[in-house]
């Protein structure tokens, strides 16, 4: 049997890059899906079938997540959340980023990964299990490999998923982290840096062993969602190739 045979899953992103990897990751191992991206574009382009569920949805928007959380009970409850949904910040350090980029960077990659846990929690918790995978960055660990909201949501991201953990581990909801080094996704970097910040991409670039491909971190993912993690709950994984260790 597959690893997630009947689970129903809640992937965000899910249209592009790591997310799309992770939709048909999960979809080969058994799960039901509600796939969600905020980019119509890009939900296109996932294939449908009977354990697809696409949505388009903005994960800062309330009732957008309401909706996500619905679809999953539709398909018969919710057992898996990948908070996955995230953006960067042309690399711009505190002295040059503007209120517009900050708020946004901060409400996509930190406060949407809440808003759509805060909604599953309550289902999971009357069934006493569910996962919550959220997709941090090795640059949640340093300050040199983003810009400054990138590398604070990313920190953020990881001090909330180590909070649900120890929060709900007793209740039998397990929340943890991958933190992915540069993978080949597509994502834009958000707009063009800014001098300080292209010297800060050159140096990132440059000291990066390799790329990591999405289908690497979708096998972790699936790794991460199924009963085999069963002892991993606040752990925050990394995926790097070795970046960080260097």
């Amino acid at each position: 049997m597959a690893r997630l045979q009947d689970r129903v899953a809640i992937v965000t992103g899910a249209g592009s890059g790591i997310g799309f990897a992770v939709t048909k990751r999960f979809i080969e191992e058994g799960a039901k899906v509600v796939a969600a991206d905020v980019s119509e574009a890009n939900v296109g382009r996932l294939q449908g079938g009977p354990n697809l569920t696409l949505e388009v949805a903005d994960v800062t928007v309330q009732k957008d997540v309401d909706e996500l959380v619905a679809a999953a009970l539709r398909l018969g409850g919710l057992d898996i959340v990948c908070n996955n949904a995230g953006i960067m910040d042309r690399f711009l350090p505190v002295g040059e980023v503007t209120d517009d980029v900050w708020q946004r960077v901060l409400a996509v990659n930190l406060t949407g990964p809440m808003m759509l846990s805060r909604a599953a929690l309550p289902h999971m918790l009357k069934a006493r299990r569910g996962v919550i995978i959220n997709t941090a960055s090795v640059g949640g660990f340093g300050g040199g490999k983003a810009g400054a909201a990138y590398t604070a949501s990313k920190h953020g991201l990881i001090g909330l998923t180590r909070n649900i953990a120890a929060t709900y581990g007793p209740d039998g909801i397990r929340c943890v982290a991958i933190a992915p080094g540069a993978v080949k996704t597509g994502i834009s970097i958000g707009g063009e840096p800014s001098k300080r910040g292209y010297a800060t991409l050159e140096k990132t670039l440059a000291s990066i062993p390799r790329m990591g491909e999405a289908v690497e971190i979708a096998n972790l993912a699936a790794f991460l969602a199924s009963d085999e993690a069963s002892f991993l709950n606040g752990a925050v994984v990394t995926a790097d190739a070795g970046w960080t260790v260097l």
